[in-house]
């Protein structure tokens, strides 16, 4: 990766809804752009994105509005629009050939869904993922809380890594069956994109971080003030824990609220030190300091797993480089099975509670993600930890989670290093 340090102003364009309205009315159109990726004198890179811009439009609603947002496909390919993290009608989840057909060029489709919880999510294409992910095709969607905390800036700063050729234009090299064998599409270069990148000395700010990249694992230090973690995967921790480095599995997201000390700046661990993704830079001193500590967010009310009658399920993560053998008929599989069968995973009753351990035997870490639904983490003493959409597993480690199974549908449960899910590490439930 090349060390320079540079920042992006806005480039995601919020999209209220007027106070007081319940329904959200939107367009996003697909097609080809010219985004600025590298410093403004290595010239644009041409890639994917929505309205014109990659990263798309950020959506912002509150929560309980319904958002109706008009996709228009104009891209030479399918594609559809998966909202990642939201707890939506099952016909609206954006996966092709399970809840709906793929939009064709030149065609228009329909998504309208109510957003049941405040929290930081975002939406991406689901056809193809694999290559329309790696090509901007995603956006941050936030749904604000009815009495959100109090702050100077609320900011989203995507995390993103791209594998550019020596003309700064993307590699073609989607699809490589090296990639997909191993650790995914690794990007030579990588950035934080920030929605706002001037803060006073003294403000408090909010910073909601999304992992877009379709392999890369993020963990990053951020410097430049003192501050608390107090959500992950959109929904708020009871008790915010103070801040260290952020580990970020693709299509995670964390939110933190921090003081402003100075300059905030981003960056990648490696071994031949930190590597820059970005700053935030500090103009002026704000007047009038928060001295108040930082609260929980809202507590979600969301629905209570019943641990004791829990069903029991085990799902174990094969194949790979230096993977062992598995009897399905890809790179990688589920439980000896690669891609989608005809019949779910499992079958749920509406309300169900379910223990799935996920076990990963393979040399690589997965990021797991369950559509229409969060999930608990269990610690090693059998407590509740993190409440997400997405875990990320270690290789050759395993995790519990606790779901409740209460949103009807088929639903995808897959790795989101999007290269081993187009690669066979995917399956489905259903909840009736």
């Amino acid at each position: 990766m090349n060390r320079r340090e540079f920042f992006l102003a806005s480039s995601a364009t919020a999209l209220l809804p007027a106070k007081g309205w319940a329904m959200t009315h939107l367009r996003l159109k697909a097609g080809p752009v010219e985004a600025r990726i590298l410093p403004e004198s290595e010239g644009s890179t041409r890639m994917f994105g929505f309205n014109g811009m990659t990263p798309g439009p950020e959506l912002r609603v509150r929560q309980g509005d319904r958002l109706s947002v008009a996709f228009e496909n104009g891209l030479d390919q399918p594609s559809t629009i998966h909202w990642h993290g939201i707890h939506l009608e099952n016909a609206m989840d954006g996966v092709p050939d399970l809840t709906q057909a793929a939009v064709r060029p030149d065609e228009t489709y329909r998504y309208a869904f109510d957003v049941p919880y405040a929290g930081t999510y975002w939406y991406h294409a689901h056809h193809r993922s694999w290559e329309q992910v790696a090509r901007g095709l995603y956006g941050p969607l936030i749904v604000e809380e009815p009495d959100p905390p109090t702050v100077n800036h609320d900011i989203t700063i995507v995390l993103d890594d791209w594998r550019l050729d020596q003309a700064g234009q993307l590699h073609e090299s989607f699809g490589d069956l090296h990639d997909f064998s191993h650790a995914g599409r690794m990007g030579n270069f990588a950035r934080a994109l920030f929605s706002s990148a001037l803060v006073r000395h003294g403000d408090r700010v909010r910073l909601r971080l999304i992992n877009a990249a379709t392999a890369r694992v993020f963990s990053v230090t951020i410097t430049g003030g003192i501050g608390k973690v107090v959500a992950h995967d959109g929904m708020p921790l009871a008790v915010p824990v103070p801040l260290g480095d952020v580990l970020l599995a693709p299509a995670q997201r964390t939110d933190l609220i921090l003081d402003v000390a100075g300059p905030i700046s981003f960056a990648l661990p490696t071994r031949e030190g930190p590597y820059p993704l970005g700053t935030i830079s500090v103009s002026g001193s704000n007047p009038a300091p928060f001295d108040t500590p930082i609260r929980p967010l809202p507590r979600a009310r969301v629905p209570e797993p019943d641990p004791d009658r829990a069903v029991r399920l085990g799902l174990v993560m094969q194949g790979g480089a230096m993977g062992g053998r598995h009897r399905g008929d890809d790179f990688w599989a589920f439980n000896d099975l690669s891609g989608m069968s005809e019949a779910p995973w499992h079958r749920f009753a509406r309300g169900e509670t379910a223990r799935i351990t996920l076990r990963n035997d393979t040399a690589f870490p997965h990021g797991i993600h369950l559509h229409g639904h969060h999930f608990h983490e269990i610690r090693d003493d059998g407590s509740f930890g993190h409440f997400r959409d997405t875990t990320l597993v270690d290789r050759q480690a395993s995790r519990d989670i606790l779901c409740v199974f209460d949103n009807p549908g088929k639903w995808l449960l897959h790795c989101h290093t999007l290269g081993h899910q187009a690669s066979g590490m995917k399956t489905w439930v259903e909840v009736i």
